[in-house]
């Protein structure tokens, strides 16, 4: 094992310790560092205070207070639904116009395909009716003539 010890020099110094700018970064990083803290101590320490001191205010007037906030809370959802209801009206006669346009919507092809299948699967099922329908009249004749017989 070697105690020997390597020689320091000033460049060696040097390039261990941090430039000035450096120091100022973490100096700045620091103070804003810290005032974050602080400030939120003085944000929680007054919201504490005010909590108790607002707590029997609150008890006495919550027969008022808790169905006003319950009838803000819905007229607030009324208009939100309303509005909402009124955007989703007008995209979709966007989208109409656009479709009947012919400017092709995205989604439009998809529409074309469902419609084709739909009329298809509808004159399938017209000719299964009519099939059904010459059976059903077929087993009628011969059940009329075999009364009659």
């Amino acid at each position: 094992m070697s105690d020997q010890s390597k020689p320091v020099t000033t460049r060696t110094l040097y390039d261990s310790t941090p430039s000035s700018r450096q120091t100022v970064k973490f100096l700045t990083a620091a103070t804003i560092g810290t005032i974050f803290l602080v400030s939120s101590g003085l944000t929680i320490t007054g919201t504490v205070l005010i909590l108790i001191l607002s707590t029997p205010i609150l008890v006495l007037f919550s027969p008022i207070l808790v169905p006003a906030a319950t009838v803000l809370v819905l007229a607030a959802a009324g208009f939100f639904f309303s509005a909402t209801c009124v955007v989703a009206a007008m995209a979709t006669l966007s989208w109409l116009y656009r479709y009947v346009t012919g400017k092709q919507p995205l989604g439009a092809e998809q529409l074309d395909y469902a419609r084709e299948k739909i009329v298809e699967t509808a004159k399938e099922m017209k000719e299964k009716a009519k099939q059904y329908g010459q059976k059903v009249e077929t087993k009628a004749e011969g059940a009329t003539t075999k009364e009659q017989s």
